[in-house]
């Protein structure tokens, strides 16, 4: 009886397992005949073609999209580092998996081995679905050939990103081969182990750059298909993506940066050496290699000097206040004599800053937008896990959210003054910044005048009652940050145009300002009886448009909130990843681009860091990291200081790239996880009613979100399910083998 090989990837999950128990039996050509008949009537068929492509990008939505709430099977889990938090299931035991799936459990790595594993299986079920595209999208004739490649590249692209994303939550993973496998061969030889992180890496940017070569388009933003490409992946997304591969290669986690036996975070090597393949194969880098910064700052160059024109998003100055609509009139930003003195892109004279980074996430851009380089589309999922779960459960109760997605005051203490300048106080509870101690005291109408609020007087931003120590700050830190007695704009009809909302215990948190704040009409602070409510004090605000509402406490009721496009990779991100690579290196390097048409010369400079640095910082309307205030407040020198510069980009990706699913694996991949996730939680004194109100705003521990770290939280579990399936396939150091 003939044999035959079907061109298809093996996706290692449940959904293939029958096909592996069953390799003894006898496989023919008969058995098989209908699939390839199958193949052949989908790929002859323009409109099948297409919707098997699509098919292949549909596991990115859900439990694989970047930006959700914590619901869905783990969907959202890794959008939760030491910055934000859930606390509407501190302690929650989901009866279905049989596992404890909370705050609290995640916070703790207390979860069985086989729960959130819907990733992996989505991941390599889109992985297979592209394979099978690659391989006959050439029997789809009635396209051109240059159609048929741009199609082609697509699933080269989405099948690689599908390895990028396994790669940053499970580590190194098998790579299937991509001609397919035989199905005719033993058990033992369609076990697959574990690929090194190096190898994923590497099978990443090369195959991105062949898909650079097979994508026709730089950008998809334009025309009348403009809203129908936006999610189909570009050459720049491809280079994009492969950049961030070779950036995850070369920090500490997968780059040997071993001294006297210990990574720089702290951590014993160990986990590197536990990690490793039944043949004793290291599956993480034992030897550091300064030349993978190198590549990866070419990588990112690539990217910011690509065709595609990437730029960050911004708004020019707004001279007509129209608060009852969401969009008060900007505010100068500091006179720092830098930026200040200069229009866009080298100043920030003519823009507004706060504007311009809080209409990225609200909804209202996505089209022409030359940030975005890839992103999956509005949401990516069931509304109630994606973005639009993380605004409906940051609301406050007043407003019919679900009050359960707050702020550390780590992060809240993370944004700068205007000034560029710390905060005062700044993380004074865990022995570390200036000495300082916080600001006391509120504002008050009969201290208003215009030396008194300096940079944010405008009552769109600050109203009476609130705390000094939120006075004065940068303009991202009042397009994020929900801060006790903030003002939330709302457009639920008969109802104020905006609300100042409160946090504390026991009272409706009304307001009366001068302005005509509108009073809150719910309980938004600590609750006895209801698990609704504010841990810290500190709610989020990002992605929140000014016309955002709802008009009951409902998990359906998301007609008023507005479709948010995910910010899978944007330019800023880019940007502040090419000053970290940079910043890394001691010697100088030449590296060719990604086509092999030219070479960059590449070192640390002060230049080519301010190149990265500079523009974020401009959009966000705060100083260079080197300004010097008239007080003599700065960091004069810090891009000559190795250490300290590095301290700082870390902080700007914290600030910039808050609450997009990028703290939790940067945290991991520069070893400071150890440190960072370990520190205790601190926040509002949340038991303190409205009268106590300089007690509540005296920073205390949340013992209640409790925080460790150990070794096996460096990444995801494998399903036991998958190592019973593989005998070749190695479980992450510290996590069970079988049940």
């Amino acid at each position: 009886m003939k044999k035959y090989i079907l061109i298809a990837t093996l996706a290692l999950s449940a959904g293939v397992s029958a096909l592996l128990t069953s390799c003894e039996d006898t496989l023919d050509a008969d058995k098989y005949f209908d699939d390839r008949r199958t193949i052949e009537s989908v790929f002859t068929d323009i409109n099948q073609t297409n919707g098997w492509l699509a098919e292949s990008f549909k596991y990115l939505s859900g439990i694989c999209a970047d930006v959700t709430t914590k619901d869905g099977n783990s969907a959202g889990y890794h959008n939760f580092a030491d910055d934000m938090f859930w606390g509407d299931r501190d302690n929650f035991y989901d009866s279905g998996y049989s596992v404890q799936v909370g705050y609290n459990a995640f916070k703790q790595a207390d979860y069985s081995e086989t729960y959130g594993q819907d990733f992996w299986t989505n991941c390599y079920n889109g992985i297979r679905q592209a394979s099978i595209f690659i391989q006959n999208v050439w029997m789809c004739t009635p396209l051109t050939e240059e159609q048929r490649a741009d199609l082609k590249g697509q699933a080269r692209f989405v099948r690689a990103y599908y390895y990028f994303l396994l790669l940053r939550r499970y580590g190194p993973v098998p790579i299937i081969p991509d001609e397919g496998v035989d199905y005719t061969k033993d058990y033992e030889s369609l076990s697959f182990p574990r690929n090194t992180y190096d190898e994923v890496v590497n099978y990443i940017s090369n195959e991105m750059i062949t898909a650079c070569g097979e994508l026709q388009d730089w950008s998809r933003t334009t025309g009348n298909m403009a809203a129908e490409n936006m999610v189909r992946p570009t050459r720049g997304a491809a280079l994009a993506v492969r950049a961030y591969a070779l950036m995850f290669g070369a920090s500490p986690l997968a780059n040997g940066q071993l001294k006297n036996g210990e990574h720089p975070g702290g951590v014993s090597d160990g986990f590197v050496h536990s990690l490793r393949n039944n043949d004793g194969t290291y599956l993480l880098s034992t030897e550091y290699d300064e030349g993978k910064w190198a590549r990866a700052a070419a990588a990112l160059r690539d990217v910011m000097e690509c065709p595609a024109g990437y730029a960050l998003y911004y708004q020019t100055v707004n001279s007509d206040a129209d608060e009852t609509n969401g969009r008060p009139a900007t505010i100068t930003p500091y006179k720092d004599g830098d930026f200040s003195e200069k229009n866009w892109p080298e100043g920030y004279a003519d823009i507004d800053p706060y504007l311009s980074y809080r209409d990225y996430f609200t909804g209202y851009v996505a089209l022409d937008n030359t940030e975005i380089i890839f992103s999956r589309g509005y949401n990516t999922g069931s509304r109630h896990q994606s973005i639009d779960g993380l605004i409906t459960h940051a609301m406050p109760t007043s407003l019919n959210g679900w009050n359960c997605h707050a702020m550390t005051q780590k992060m809240c203490d993370a944004y700068y003054m205007y000034d560029g300048t710390d905060c005062p106080g700044k993380d004074s509870e865990y022995g570390e910044g200036d000495g300082s101690d916080r600001l006391t005291g509120f504002t008050s109408a009969n201290r208003r005048d215009p030396n008194y609020y300096k940079n944010f007087r405008n009552s769109a931003y600050l109203k009476q009652n609130v705390s000094m120590q939120y006075v004065n700050r940068e303009p991202r830190f009042y397009a994020s940050v929900g801060f006790n007695g903030a003002s939330w704009w709302n457009k639920r009809p008969n109802y104020e145009p905006y609300v100042q909302v409160f946090y504390y215990r026991g009272t409706a948190a009304s307001s009366s300002s001068e302005e005509g704040g509108a009073t809150t009409t719910s309980n938004n602070g600590y609750s006895a009886t209801s698990g609704y409510w504010n841990r810290t004090g500190i709610g989020i605000k990002k992605y929140i448009n000014p016309e955002d509402y709802r008009e009951r406490l409902d998990a359906g009721d998301y007609g008023h909130i507005h479709q948010h496009w995910e910010p899978a990779i944007r330019y800023a991100d880019i940007l502040l990843l090419y000053a970290e690579a940079i910043n890394e290196l001691t010697g100088s390097y030449t590296v060719p681009n990604w086509n092999n048409t030219e070479s960059y010369a590449i070192s640390r400079s002060v230049t080519e860091l301010k190149r990265g640095i500079r523009p974020v910082r401009c959009r966000a309307g705060v100083p260079d990291l080197d300004h010097v205030t008239a007080e003599g407040k700065g960091n004069a020198g810090i891009y000559s200081d190795r250490n300290a510069l590095r301290k700082a980009i870390k902080r700007e990706r914290m600030i910039e790239l808050f609450a997009e699913s990028k703290r939790y694996y940067d945290l991991r991949r520069w070893m400071d996880a150890p440190v960072e996730e370990a520190k205790t939680i601190y926040g509002c004194n949340v038991l303190m009613t409205e009268q106590q109100r300089e007690e509540f705003h005296q920073v205390v521990p949340v013992y209640s979100l409790p925080t460790i770290f150990n070794d096996k939280m460096w990444f995801w579990p494998i399903s036991t399910n998958e190592l019973k399936r593989n005998k070749n396939l190695v479980q992450n150091p510290g996590w069970q083998y079988y049940d």
